[in-house]
């Protein structure tokens, strides 16, 4: 499609500071050491990365897929922490996250309200800094319904899980790969670029999650592949907003996460683009870009972060749940550079807040009075020699321990297994019941199960959770009584029977949550050809000719206590 050109004045501050990496308000976009904002204008050529670019088009020019028209590009908006979530409802909901999602329905869609395309929906928090994208989305009265959706920590390196998609094909982010007219303004870009190409193989490459084609040839990029403009094209007659693009796709490169257009380049619409100097980018062609191994600066499989000149800083244990008020110590262990020293955060605050919660110079991070929103923080430490090379780990902020409710409740004598509902618990709490402590397994935050014994009945047994850091929940109490007697009715308790024909028995067990029955005949177990038989699910057959005695006994042993047998008597005619 041919797009009309409209030409506006755009006034760059090409003079003025450049960001230290792209930010959405008060939100850097991704720490600053992952793998979107790490330069690749080092990394080592592909062998088969002619015949990748061959495949996209070498003599295809590059399509900015953005421009002065708000129907074009992937829009985004920035939502305060208070903005209303509404639930999602989605095709591939085993690989999209659960929400509720912080887009506001009415959000810019798209390709329009009435697109029938991929209809990205966008929104960032800007004050929890957590990203929100939505695939193929439509607002309902009150909640989404979409193909995919993905949530995103933006203070945080972690992947979506391995074989996920997410808004995009590749199962990346799709707003940290945008151009926006802001930062092409500040002039100076400092992320990877997000472009399409009409053949992919069927692999995807870190950081990428997801791929999303049956080819196998190694002459289709992977989901996730790098390419990067090369060193030796000349940008200078190109205009300066232009030039500030392609130096970022020699520094930082572009990288594939979706099936389309050949080169197609992403970008957020806006009025103040100059769409004459944005049609430029078109002379820049296939056979200007190479592929790069990005793979030689991954640190682990599953985290975008990145190696930053050669420094690598690891931070142990790599997550952690406590209490309000408690501490946790972390170590960080920098490699790469003789200055091992580092500087802690706390979403992005050096030495954190009241809110976050505080860290030292040592690493002792200690939580804050009260579980902050969202209640999972990042603890980050940077190597001072090299402030981009940084390690992080998760910290989930818990309340004290509480008891909401205890089931079974009373609980029956003997051997029995609880399951404890409530808030604040962390692996090895332990239920305590009339003073004893029981097996506990740690199920979740807000669940545990435990098994003990109850030999006698009792009145107002406490029950009680203590958590391994001296915490200790609140009392509620249960009684412990006899189980009632399993009991067994049969109905009909009398039936006369003629031979060769059936009646169907009825057996009903009580006080046991095994009601299965054994069904016999005169004591034996579905009976036989001289008495009838009797099926497993109680319909009695009789025999061909009357038995002597006439009058046989059907019978139902109850499985759970074989001494509770019901008895129905039946007489078998001639006619």
């Amino acid at each position: 499609m041919v797009r009309s050109i409209l030409i506006s004045v755009l006034g760059l501050a090409l003079a003025g500071p450049a960001y230290a990496q792209q930010r959405i308000g008060n939100c850097n976009v991704l720490p600053s050491d992952n793998i979107w904002n790490t330069p690749v204008d080092t990394l080592p050529v592909l062998s088969n990365s002619g015949s990748m670019v061959g495949t996209i088009g070498a003599n295809t020019g590059l399509h900015p897929d953005f421009d002065t028209n708000a129907g074009d590009g992937i829009p985004f908006i920035t939502v305060p922490g208070t903005q209303q979530k509404f639930p999602g409802t989605f095709t591939f909901d085993d690989e999209s996250d659960p929400g509720p999602y912080a887009v506001p329905l009415n959000v810019p869609i798209e390709g329009g309200a009435n697109s029938d395309g991929d209809r990205h929906a966008i929104t960032v928090d800007v004050d929890n800094c957590i990203l929100y994208e939505l695939y193929r989305a439509f607002p309902q009265a009150s909640s989404w319904v979409a193909d995919a959706g993905a949530i995103y920590d933006l203070k945080s390196n972690a992947l979506r899980p391995s074989g996920w998609t997410s808004a995009d094909a590749a199962g990346l982010p799709i707003m940290p790969g945008l151009v926006t007219f802001e930062e092409v303004q500040s002039g100076e870009i400092k992320h990877a670029i997000r472009f399409t190409a009409p053949q992919s193989r069927h692999a995807f490459v870190w950081p990428a999650r997801h791929f999303a084609s049956s080819l196998t040839g190694t002459q289709y990029p992977r989901m996730g592949e790098r390419f990067r403009l090369k060193a030796s094209f000349d940008i200078t007659p190109f205009p300066a907003d232009v030039q500030v693009i392609l130096r970022a796709m020699k520094k930082y490169g572009i990288m594939m996460a979706d099936n389309g257009s050949a080169w197609f380049i992403s970008g957020k619409s806006d009025s103040r683009w100059n769409d004459s100097n944005l049609h430029t980018l078109t002379q820049v062609l296939g056979s200007n870009f190479e592929a790069v191994d990005a793979t030689v600066l991954m640190i682990d499989p599953n985290s975008g972060a990145a190696l930053q000149n050669g420094v690598h800083v690891a931070v142990n244990p790599t997550s952690a749940s406590l209490h309000v008020g408690h501490a946790q110590a972390f170590t960080a262990t920098v490699t790469g550079t003789p200055t091992t020293s580092v500087t802690w955060s706390v979403n992005g605050t050096t030495g954190g807040d009241a809110i976050t919660g505080m860290i030292d110079t040592s690493g002792e991070y200690v939580a804050p009075l009260a579980v902050p929103s969202p209640a999972t923080v990042t603890v980050r430490a940077a190597s001072t020699a090299s402030p981009a090379s940084s390690g992080s780990a998760s910290v989930t902020v818990l309340p004290l321990p509480s008891i909401t409710s205890v089931s079974p409740s009373p609980v029956l004598t003997g051997n029995f297994t609880l399951t404890v509902n409530g808030n604040g618990f962390i692996p090895g709490a332990v239920v305590s019941f009339g003073g004893s402590a029981l097996t506990t397994s740690f199920v979740s935050a807000t669940k545990l199960t435990a098994t003990g014994n109850a030999p006698t009945p009792r009145s107002a047994v406490p029950v009680v959770v203590n958590t391994p850091d001296g915490e200790v929940s609140n009392t509620v109490t249960v009684n412990v009584t006899t189980a009632p007697a399993i009991t067994i009715t049969i109905s009909p308790t009398s039936a006369t029977v003629v031979r060769r024909q059936t009646r169907q028995f009825t057996a009903t067990v009580t006080n046991t949550t095994n009601t299965s029955v054994t069904w016999k005949v005169n004591g034996i177990t579905g009976g036989n050809s001289t008495i009838g038989t009797i099926s497993t699910a109680g319909l009695y057959r009789a025999p061909s000719s009357v038995p002597s005695p006439a009058t046989v006994t059907v019978s139902a042993t109850a499985v759970a206590d074989p001494t509770k047998i019901a008895s129905a008597t039946v007489t078998v005619s001639r006619r």
